[in-house]
């Protein structure tokens, strides 16, 4: 998590800028800056280096890394030349600043610039509507900023009016094309009656192995084992960051929901939901009655236990452990998978549905580098 001291906190926006010209032809240049070079900017650090002969070679496209900021330190591209092959052992590192980091990546206004913010830091996302008002892009994986308060989302919204763009494809799903399917259809003007999806590959995984042969507790050791939880399992149980994702799903079609207006049912029992971490992996088998009901429940009525989240064409949202036929999409996911489905007026007896990976950091990564690519090409990026 990127953190910052309260003087970090950007009181003096940078001046905006006129943006540079777009351009169809000759060699382009884009100027990148990363903050939070963790599993998922780390991942991507290393796709960018990968891919940039071949984007030099086969698009014109020289992607230029001008810095990197980590928790409490960051390195410029001024001080290590070699920065783009040697990001995590720079020669020389500077303090923590992101408002000279933004403006070092952003230059004398003479190139497109874009900030990469691959950390889940509320502070980062703070700055992003004076970072899009002063003309630099901003992509980022942190689902902070589209679930967050409603009045920062319109700011950033707002924002954008002058031509910095603001892409976040891999805040849901990772790297699956779910925000980008959502905006084709509402762009080419079709009408969203509803979203059903299985947003967490946690709780797809759980629910796909529960079926009543171990306890869910010996279960969800496995997952946390195997590093399908988050550290404290809680954060997959209690369905917030799933909701989170309805939540940006929800903003992009238009509807101002907050993450307070969804119908969360979480699976952490009321007395663990405090506890330390210890003591709640100490308690697991606490969870192992409330499930098993919930099991013989879905089975009693033919159907299966999903972990689902929809929205439905009044803008009403719920995250819940829900009881599915078995002739549902849902019923057939497999293991760790997302599923995103949307039933549109166009796609309405059978839905559009979206399903692969949702989580890691090389997909994570990809979706990121995707949304940066969409960018480089929408501006014709020059030199």
């Amino acid at each position: 998590m990127i953190t910052c001291a309260p003087e970090q906190v950007l009181l003096h926006p940078l001046p905006p800028l006129a943006m540079p010209r777009i351009g169809t032809t000759g060699r382009r240049t884009l100027a990148v800056g990363v903050i939070g070079p963790g599993r998922v900017g780390g991942a991507l650090l290393d796709q960018l280096r990968a891919a940039q002969p071949r984007l030099a070679r086969d698009h014109a496209l020289d992607l230029k890394l001008c810095g990197v900021v980590a928790s409490k330190r960051m390195w410029l591209d001024c001080d290590d030349a070699e920065l783009n092959g040697r990001h995590g052992g720079a020669q020389t590192w500077r303090p923590n600043d992101l408002d000279a980091f933004a403006a070092h990546v952003r230059g004398d206004g003479d190139r497109h610039a874009l900030l990469i913010d691959c950390s889940a830091s509320e502070a980062v996302t703070a700055h992003y509507p004076y970072w899009l008002a002063a003309g630099l892009h901003v992509v980022t994986p942190n689902k902070l900023a589209g679930s967050g308060p409603l009045e920062r989302w319109q700011a950033i919204r707002a924002a954008c009016a002058g031509g910095a763009r603001f892409r976040y494809e891999a805040t849901v799903c990772a790297g699956l094309p779910v925000v980008q399917t959502l905006r084709d259809l509402l762009d080419t003007g079709d009408e969203l009656l509803g979203i059903e999806g299985m947003f967490s590959g946690t709780l797809a995984w759980l629910c796909n192995r529960h079926d009543g042969s171990q306890p869910f507790s010996a279960l969800l050791r496995e997952a946390h084992a195997l590093g399908y939880t988050e550290p404290d399992p809680r954060a997959d149980l209690s369905g917030l960051d799933v909701a989170r994702k309805l939540v940006i799903l929800a903003r992009e079609a238009g509807w101002p929901l907050s993450l307070e207006q969804v119908d969360v049912e979480s699976l952490v029992p009321p007395g663990l939901a405090a506890v330390s971490l210890d003591e709640f992996m100490q308690r697991l088998a606490e969870l192992d009655a409330p499930l098993a009901a919930k099991l013989a429940a879905a089975r009693a009525a033919g159907g299966v236990l999903r972990h689902v989240a929809s929205l439905d064409h009044h803008g009403r949202a719920s995250v819940r452990l829900a009881v599915l036929p078995t002739a549902h999409a849902f019923a057939h996911s497999r293991l760790t998978d997302n599923v995103v489905q949307f039933t549109t007026r166009r796609y309405c007896d059978n839905p559009l549905q979206v399903q692969g990976p949702g989580a890691g950091p090389e997909v994570t990564a990809a979706g990121v580098f995707a949304d940066l690519l969409r960018i480089a090409e929408s501006l014709g990026v020059q030199a």
